[in-house]
């Protein structure tokens, strides 16, 4: 593995802005330092740096079975993932060092496979408790089934509506979920505590946790309409009074916001031209952050920023970003560090705890998992096939969707947003189980985990064109839309922002939309509240809630089978 090392700049002494509202925990409180950081006496020796090493994963998404997917390492494609060995990397990297701590950067769950989901992701947490995480920030996906249920998440207790999953009260993390950057919306407090200070000898860290300010843009809104969502920066700086008074010698960053790359392979250590919102981040935050685990863009990256280590690791437990950071005491200033990526791969003896308790949620969940709904007949992926941004596995979702949503809700096209198909489906012929093109259940719930209900409105053909023009309210990360069979529409990339979709070029069943007239159409509860910014949609009328997505996509396949990859053009790119 390759290795990065730098030379940090002293910490200031200067501390800003407002305090936070939520009283943190601290390690050892009965612990009362006569001296400030950077006061040295002057009899005083000058203090050895400690060595303080940061183990880091982020964007888990319940991806406790593995392999979960492939990394490029010295050039080389390999299999990694599967918390048993993470679990067990972990504990290897942590026998090295004193002073080590085990964060992540937030999605530990929501968009999970079915063995975590199936058991409202508590599966995910107690394995993670095993691993020995230490603290995570809270990331989108921590809010997808609402407030009250990450509460409830990490606190522990049974499911309010389903019960226990298990023989047992579900006990809640034995880690430290931190959320800055997130308040109610009545009374200005955080929901959760905003760091975590923990003490190495001489050395007093704290540990601030948060989430991308533009949470509520992917969130389903009702999920999260009782609290509010602030910059990371100013909420950094608005915690500097509050942490100097608790004689905080420095401060790690633990945020779910990332940056985002060329589409290039590379390998898990480089720095691959990393632009977006986390370079600004770490080009605005305050000197005395030392360094940022981050998270989101699911991008294995170690960085520098502003003379500060920046760094992520891929996603769903395929690497542990291992952070060396030696600081001196008095001063807070790192005078070294080094940073590398070590993969989760299973040369390795796993840990048996871990191993044991996902093979107790995987014979549990394996009869729904099973269950074949349909076959298919060649691979259909979720990247795009074409430059429209069109993909089979998009028009299969959206057709589904209308086929569910036409005779009860008079539906007559379905969108599904791109951000919510989450994987493939893949024909292996060389699997026994799958040499007929078989899908099952667990498949499926790998593309479509979400459990979204499915909304059919009224839209005119005018707000019709808006929503297609939606498409493209960030040039950098647009949003293109699959939309279900008998619907097209053109559209160029060159023309100004508003007016890519040619009116006259949308059609339905070969009839050209008429901006006056009404038509029913169908999406996903989180698009219809607005999500990814359509916000067009929150003005349909007549609006008719319908199944979970992710059976209408089951049921679709059942009814079709064998899926046939679809090669109509419904959305056309013209440049």
């Amino acid at each position: 593995m390759k290795w990065h090392s730098r030379i940090s700049i002293a910490l200031i002494a200067a501390f800003v802005a407002v305090a936070c509202s939520s009283a943190p925990s601290v390690d050892d409180s009965a612990i009362q330092p006569t001296e400030k950081a950077g006061e040295i006496a002057a009899d005083a020796q000058p203090s050895e740096p400690v060595h303080l090493r940061l183990l880091a994963f982020n964007d888990f998404h319940g991806a406790l079975e593995g392999p979960s997917g492939n990394i490029m390492v010295d050039g080389e494609s390999i299999e990694a993932g599967g918390v048993e060995y993470l679990a067990a990397h972990i504990d290897a990297e942590r026998q090295d060092v004193e002073h080590t701590t085990v964060v992540a950067a937030g999605d530990l769950i929501g968009a999970s496979p079915l063995v975590s989901s199936l058991f409202h992701d508590e599966p995910t947490i107690e394995a993670l408790n095993l691993a020995g995480l230490d603290i995570s920030s809270v990331g989108n996906h921590e809010f997808d089934q609402g407030v009250q249920e990450l509460l409830r998440i990490d606190a522990g207790g049974c499911h309010p509506e389903q019960g226990c999953s298990g023989d047992t009260e579900f006990e809640g993390t034995q880690f430290k979920y931190l959320a800055a950057n997130v308040r109610w919306r009545d009374s200005g407090e955080t929901i959760m505590e905003p760091y975590k200070i923990r003490e190495y000898g001489d050395l007093r860290v704290a540990y601030v946790g948060m989430t991308l300010e533009n949470t509520p843009q992917v969130v389903v809104p009702s999920a999260i309409e009782d609290v509010t969502f602030h910059n990371e920066v100013e909420t950094v700086e608005g915690l500097l009074p509050e942490l100097e008074e608790q004689q905080v010698n420095a401060i790690v960053v633990v945020v779910h916001e990332g940056g985002s790359a060329g589409s290039e392979i590379r390998d898990i250590d480089d720095c691959p031209d990393v632009t977006g919102p986390v370079v600004t981040m770490a080009e605005e935050m305050p000197e005395q952050v030392v360094a940022i685990v981050s998270g989101h863009s699911h991008i294995p990256y170690i960085c520098e920023f502003n003379d500060r280590l920046v760094t992520q690791a891929a996603s769903s437990g395929r690497i542990v970003t291992v952070i060396d950071l030696h600081i001196d005491p008095e001063t807070g200033e790192v005078v070294e560090q080094q940073a590398r990526q070590r993969p989760v791969t299973s040369d390795i003896e796993a840990d048996e705890d871990v191993a044991e308790l996902v093979a107790t949620y995987v014979e549990r969940a394996e009869p729904r998992a099973n269950r074949v709904v349909g076959q298919i007949t060649a691979d259909l992926p979720r990247g795009p096939r074409s430059e429209a941004g069109e993909s089979p596995i998009g028009h299969l979702i959206a057709d589904a969707q209308l086929a569910a949503t036409a005779d009860e809700a008079g539906a007559q096209i379905a969108f599904m947003n791109p951000g919510g198909i989450r994987d493939a489906l893949t024909f292996e012929s060389g699997e026994e189980s799958r040499e007929d093109g078989s899908v099952t259940y667990a498949q499926l719930h790998t593309i479509q985990p979400f459990a979204n209900i499915l909304t059919t409105m009224t839209l005119t053909g005018e707000q019709l064109h808006q929503l297609l023009e939606q498409q493209w309210q960030d040039d950098s990360r647009p949003h293109l839309l699959a939309v279900s069979t008998g619907f097209s529409y053109e559209w160029n990339p060159e023309a100004p922002r508003g007016e890519r979709v040619d009116p006259q070029s949308m059609t339905l069943d070969g009839e050209t939309i008429d901006p006056q007239q009404n038509y029913r159409i169908t999406v996903n509860n989180f698009m219809a509240d607005g999500g990814d910014g359509f916000t067009v949609l929150t003005e349909g009328t007549d609006r008719v809630g319908g199944i979970v997505d992710l059976d209408a996509l089951a049921n679709y396949i059942e009814a079709h089978s064998p899926i046939e990859p679809s090669d109509d053009a419904r959305a056309r790119r013209l440049d």
